[in-house]
């Protein structure tokens, strides 16, 4: 660096890194300003906290300096810029939709009934549990291995070449042609729902979500940051939106098949029991007031004086006029109630092939609808409602009519939405309306009826409301809905994690301690080892910080716990470098050479081993960002930007300073009278005592394995599917009492007790259940948290918190778990391909692999051995798998540089080979040891006060390091040696 003009070309950037990340984290502290005015503002209020924030969202709150007043941003804009933390930092909501294949391609075939199609579809279902290929793909297969005798053509009016896309495609196409038609329409499908959901997100108000799509997989992924009502934002993603208007029968025309399917369903229990009781003297044409009678009926109440199948969870609607005791059926479309629980038992009773065949031609397309809310005052009764229905079951005016849609007040004071349809929507609804004055037409989204006014004239202009039992959100959500569009096919949540504020704020506050401790504790380390240059190094560190910070912020990165966890890693790797170059500065002034020149020839003889360590653990580092998600993802953001800050700022930033102190003629020192000759007299006999090295290794190895085979490994619900929820009760928690309560609340319908597995998770108050009962029902999530409800308040004292919750379905976990294993193979290649090219021969790739090797197996080994044993979790999640990786390249960086320092030695060194290498590696041990340490010494600050949901985490990494600082010098080494030879 004697070129004046390379020091000013690096003092130049230096100040536009610094002055780009420093406007990059302005944004952080002026949103951290506003909502402080907000908190001193609404003095506790959290509503009037909101109120405020949203008043100044769209006002002008910062005019930086730098553009002369020129240009401003709104608090709105602040927001979007500033520096985004992670849903464990801050709480919220993290989802994986899936847009299914299926029932796209069932839409597109016009719900065919072609039986080779149908067939196919239920393979590709079946198939899709355990192929990593996409559905269609698997659909194309199925349906040609299903097609032996090409009886079926995908181009068939039945199937694809239907009216809808008979356009598209050719009537003498060949199937894989079509397939190449339906993809596109497929992907079409999924981007209209990307841009339908991003809507809702839009409209639904929350800070900084964010959206992405998964290519090829047809999920989306879902993240918001600070949400509460967790029932309204799954009700928001997965409605399908879809809007449709029915007429509808009048009950009086159906309480006679009702009659029939009640006295049908009676006859069919009774011969199946055996029962005795003559039944035959209820005639389908019975007196009313006779089978009221029976029944018992009263209102809505049905009595069991005789067995009614159907009407003892159906109450029919009518009543008993009290002046003359007759019987009434109420005119209307619902033609009866039952409990919520009951509804799906009427359903099944309503689509039996016997009823199916009592149906009179005259109902032949009718069909029966709940209503969406419950009507009665203990919220517990919905209301059938009869449609008027086709043969092709498509309504006569559907909701893409729908041009806007807002929440309003009616004249009573209720919530509504008003509507207002384009002019073809104007049109069919005016026509609807004049034919049906004096009827109901029922407003009915995604299946549920939301209301059925009775029309009293005819309507044009094309607006109408929808009235129900709405609250303000929900008549806001749903107008939302509607405004946004319907989704081309059910979003179904296969993955999702809700963590709440109260353990957002701990991580924060756990993760900020481990990180100015650790922080603190590499400080002072350098200035005791290194002096002079231990300052200049911390110089650098700081700056590092900040541009790490300043570079997250301004790529739009989130910063998660595991991300912080990455920085704090990134702090101990940082040193290495400083430590290579101190290192090597100390060797040249022990030549005799004076301070100048052996600074300069320092820096210059460490360039290679640095830029090489780096290299392979950045090469993990993106390994781990293409293969990770969420949290992981963060981690490996984090030790990107690090990496790339530390090479800058270790290679250039000390330098300037020596050069500085040099030029203005003050001392530099880089050791005192105790660390001067440290490690500078050892002599291990590493080459020498290799096989002894390798039957250690290879006895822990083999004890590992047969705990694999014999014990396993504790795998997460990552790996298997299931829920988890982490809870904190008041009281200290007994596991074994708690599983026994929720297994009598995790029932199937067989009658089988579920008993999920219960952990403590930290303290002794607070525990993590796994769970996989309904996990193949992934809509089952609200009925198993009320379950799960249920048990958690009849424990203790009743009082407790969930903290956090996490599903993953079946189908992502077995994702995840391959994903996984591509992702270490993937990265294995990769290194292995590097150091061939930089170090000329294979047996230093081998002997980097093997080393690697090693250490995966031996952590995997003590993840089997010890969990269960050690008094924190040791599960197998996504978050150990990048432990795995950064430990892979965390072995890596040390094997290179101590690969580096042989090629040196055999370069220039004569003798013996095992001599030569013998001495290259105990030359190493002063680096190795100095970088070793602080970097574990980092991670253990993290693994005391970092937080419990980390603490597996960083014990894996800690285990990693150890390891991989004894495999780079006693196992990959003599492997390159031994192969050599």
């Amino acid at each position: 660096m004697n070129n004046s003009n390379v020091r000013n070309l690096i003092r130049f950037i230096g100040i536009i890194f610094f002055i780009s990340f420093l406007f990059s984290l302005s944004f952080t502290f002026v949103v951290n300003r506003e909502q402080s005015k907000a908190v001193d503002f609404a003095k506790g209020d959290y509503t009037l906290e909101q109120y405020y924030l949203d008043s100044i969202a769209n006002e002008p709150v910062y005019t930086p300096w730098l553009f002369f007043g020129q240009k401003s941003w709104t608090f709105s804009e602040c927001q979007d810029s500033e520096l985004k933390l992670g849903l464990d930092l801050q709480g919220g909501m993290n989802v994986t939709l899936e847009i299914s294949m299926r029932d796209i391609l069932v839409a597109l075939s016009d719900n065919s009934q072609d039986p080779v199609f149908n067939k196919a579809l239920q393979l590709a279902s079946a198939k899709e549990k355990e192929s990593q290929l996409d559905y269609l793909e698997l659909f194309e297969t199925a349906f040609e291995e299903l097609n032996t005798g090409k009886t079926s053509r995908l181009s068939s009016p039945r199937i694809f070449g239907n009216k809808d896309l008979r356009d598209k495609i050719p009537s003498d196409a060949s199937d894989a042609e079509v397939m190449n038609i339906v993809r596109v329409e497929a992907e079409g499908a999924v981007d209209r729902a990307f841009t339908v959901l991003r809507a809702r997100i839009d409209k639904f108000g929350v800070a900084q979500p964010s959206i992405q799509k998964a290519e090829r997989t047809g999920r989306i992924i879902v993240e918001l940051p600070g949400v509460k009502d967790v029932v309204r934002v799954k009700k928001l993603l997965q409605s399908a939106a879809v809007l449709e208007f029915w007429e509808t029968h009048d009950n009086s025309e159906v309480f006679a098949f009702m009659q029939n399917v009640n006295i049908s369903l009676n006859e069919k229990t009774s011969q199946e029991k055996n029962d005795t009781d003559d039944l035959s003297d209820l005639k389908p044409n019975d007196d009313l007031g006779d089978l009221v009678d029976d029944l018992g009926v009263n209102g809505s109440d049905t009595l069991n004086t005789v067995s009614n199948v159907l009407f003892d969870v159906l109450s029919p609607n009518i009543a008993v006029d009290p002046n003359t005791n007759a019987l009434q059926i109420i005119p209307g479309p619902v033609v009866g109630s039952s409990l919520i629980k009951d509804t799906s038992k009427v359903n099944s009773y309503l689509n039996d092939a016997d009823v199916l065949a009592l149906i009179p031609n005259e109902l032949r397309n009718a069909k029966f609808l709940w209503e969406a809310k419950p009507f009665d005052e203990n919220n517990e009764r919905l209301r059938l409602i009869a449609i008027k229905s086709n043969r092709e079951d498509k309504a006569k005016l559907s909701g893409d009519v729908i041009v806007d849609a807002n929440q309003d007040i009616d004249q009573f004071g209720n919530p509504q939405i008003s509507m207002r349809m384009n002019r073809s929507g104007s049109r069919l609804w005016q026509k609807i309306t004049r034919e049906n004055i004096g009827n109901s037409v029922a407003v009915v989204l995604d299946d549920y009826v939301y209301s059925f006014p009775v029309v009293n004239a005819e309507i044009s202009g094309g607006s109408s409301v929808i009235s129900g039992n709405f609250t303000l959100d929900e008549a806001q959500d749903l107008a939302n809905i509607l405004k946004a569009g319907k989704l081309p096919a059910p979003a179904r949540i296969i993955q999702s994690e809700i963590v709440g504020p109260s353990l957002g704020a701990e991580a924060i506050s756990s993760g900020y301690k481990s990180f100015l401790i650790a922080l603190g504790f590499v400080l002072l380390y350098m200035i005791f080892y290194y002096m002079h240059a231990g300052m200049a190094s911390n110089a650098a560190l700081i700056i590092n910080m900040f541009f790490i910070f300043g570079a997250l912020s301004g790529l739009g990165g989130v910063l998660t716990l595991p991300g912080i966890a990455g920085i704090v890693l990134t702090i101990g790797m940082a040193v290495d470098a400083n430590v290579l170059i101190y290192e090597r500065i100390r060797e040249e002034i022990a030549q005799g050479k004076g301070l100048t020149l052996a600074i300069r020839d320092g820096y210059q003889q460490a360039y290679s081993s640095i830029i090489d360590a780096n290299i392979t653990t950045l090469l993990t580092g993106v390994v781990l960002f293409y293969f990770g998600s969420g949290p992981i993802k963060g981690f490996a953001t984090t030790l990107i930007i690090g990496i790339l800050t530390s090479l800058f700022c270790a290679i250039f930033i000390t330098r300037l300073i020596f050069e500085s102190r040099i030029n203005s003629k003050r001392k530099i020192t880089f050791s005192n009278f105790i660390t001067r000759g440290a490690f500078k007299n050892l002599n291990i006999a590493f080459i020498p005592n290799r096989k002894r090295y390798y039957f250690l290794s290879s006895i822990i190895i083999v004890v590992g394995v047969f705990s694999l085979f014999t014990k396993g490994l504790n795998q997460g619900v990552d790996f298997q599917g299931g829920r988890t929820y982490v809870v904190r009760f008041d009281q200290p928690v007994v596991t074994n009492d708690l599983r026994s309560v929720l297994g009598d609340v995790f029932v199937t319908e067989n009658n089988l007790n579920m008993f999920p597995e219960v952990k403590t998770f930290g303290d002794v108050n607070q525990v993590k259940i796994t769970t996989n009962y309904l996990i193949n029902d992934l809509d089952a999530d609200d009925l198993v948290e009320a379950k799960l409800n249920t048990g958690l308040s009849s424990f203790n004292d009743g009082n407790y918190e969930i903290m956090s919750s996490q599903l993953v379905g079946p189908t992502i976990a077995d994702d995840i778990k391959k994903s996984a294993v591509w992702s270490i193979l993937f990265s294995l290649i990769l290194i292995f391909i590097y150091i061939l090219i930089r170090f000329k021969k294979w047996q230093y790739s081998l002997g980097a692999v093997l080393a690697v090797f090693h250490d995966v197996m031996i952590l995997l080994s003590i993840f089997s051995l010890f969990y269960g044993v050690l008094p924190f979790s040791l599960e197998i999640d996504q978050a150990f798998i990048a432990a795995v990786l950064t430990v892979i390249g965390y072995s890596l960086n040390d094997t290179v540089v101590v690969f580096d320092r042989i090629r040196e030695y055999v370069a220039v060194k004569v003798g013996d080979s095992s001599d030569v290498i013998n001495r290259a590696l105990n030359s190493t041990l002063s680096r190795t040891i100095n970088t070793s340490l602080t970097t574990f010494f980092v991670l253990l600050v993290i693994f005391l006060f970092g937080g419990e949901i980390i603490r597996g985490f960083m014990f894996a990494i800690m285990t990693g390091v150890i390891v991989g600082t004894y495999s780079s010098l006693f196992i990959a080494s003599p492997i390159m040696y031994d192969t050599t030879k």
